[in-house]
């Protein structure tokens, strides 16, 4: 099954500093391109956890000793790790975001692209679609949806065209939702619709929630000195991994304990976010939005 090219792959192994014997996560398995690149470097007592909530992905299970797939939203990250027995990892690796092969899949109804139903569930086996979001939030809350994960400029318009486009007719598929878009787009289609369409599945899948709540726990579960390495591909994800790496809290508000000390979860890998290369941007043009951020967990040292 072809799924997306890895990202930043050579340079998100690298920042791992993978050890040989040591116990790694790839949060985002996907295709399972970044866990064959981690599995190469690993010696024998090596091991990878590799999860994913999207059944698809589970056909691309490796067999290998050093591989446990974990069919499982990275939100449950912390539950899982110790359902097998492990309590602190030597890094861990997500690549954020939705894959080719689900935007290439019609029935999943990520893209534009296709006539199909109005999904965009990560996991299609549970949860609210995009067309039930769209058919049954208010208006005020569409609108917010737009304007804060699609940075939607004529929200409100959109909204109030959604609202009045449903009294007539259940909005079911991608073409009952892209007439009612032609009257709204401003400047260049395709990124106006690619915005909205992301906003929706953000929505859908809770991500930015779920985000923060795999961050937190990812850097409860990292040893000192193992590595967190998130690849993001919009401002919102990348702020919250930012923010998380600097303080230890997706608010980004900086922490002191009681003798003054600032609380630094992080010592930060890179200052500026590494970027793909235009050779790579060219080969895969999904790599062109992504930003990759790396932290190493610093040890607490106890007060004398």
């Amino acid at each position: 099954m072809a799924y997306h090219l890895p990202v930043l792959y050579q340079e998100s192994l690298d920042s791992l500093n993978i050890e040989k014997n040591g116990i790694y996560v790839d949060a985002t398995f996907g295709g399972g391109g970044h866990t064959k690149g981690i599995l190469e470097r690993l010696g024998e007592n090596g091991k990878v956890y590799g999860f994913d909530q999207d059944p698809d992905a589970a056909k691309n299970a490796i067999e290998d000793s050093k591989f446990q797939f974990v069919k499982s939203n990275f939100q449950f990250l912390k539950n899982y790790l110790k359902l097998y027995g492990v309590k602190a990892v030597d890094g861990i690796l997500a690549d954020l975001g939705v894959s080719s092969h689900q935007l290439d899949q019609a029935e999943r109804g990520f893209s534009y692209r296709f006539e199909a139903d109005l999904d965009m569930r990560m996991n299609y086996q549970g949860g609210k679609s995009a067309a039930e979001v769209l058919n049954e939030y208010s208006q005020d809350d569409l609108q917010e949806i737009f304007s804060r994960y699609g940075e939607i400029r004529n929200s409100k318009t959109l909204a109030i065209a959604i609202v009045n486009a449903r009294l007539v007719k259940r909005i079911e598929r991608n073409e009952d939702f892209l007439a009612i878009l032609g009257d709204c787009i401003r400047g260049q289609r395709n990124r106006y619709l690619a915005q909205v369409y992301q906003a929706l599945r953000i929505e859908v899948n809770d991500e930015m929630k779920v985000l923060s709540e795999f961050l937190i726990q990812a850097s409860e579960v990292l040893k000192p000195g193992g590595r967190l390495v998130i690849i993001s591909y919009h401002s919102l994800e990348d702020r919250l991994v930012k923010n998380v790496l600097k303080t230890g809290n997706d608010k980004g508000v900086v922490e002191k304990d009681f003798y003054g000390n600032i609380h630094r979860p992080f010592k930060i890998i890179s200052k500026k976010p590494i970027l793909p290369t235009d050779e790579e941007i060219k080969i895969n043009p999904r790599a062109r939005s992504a930003k990759m951020r790396v932290g190493e967990k610093i040890e607490v040292k106890g007060k004398s």
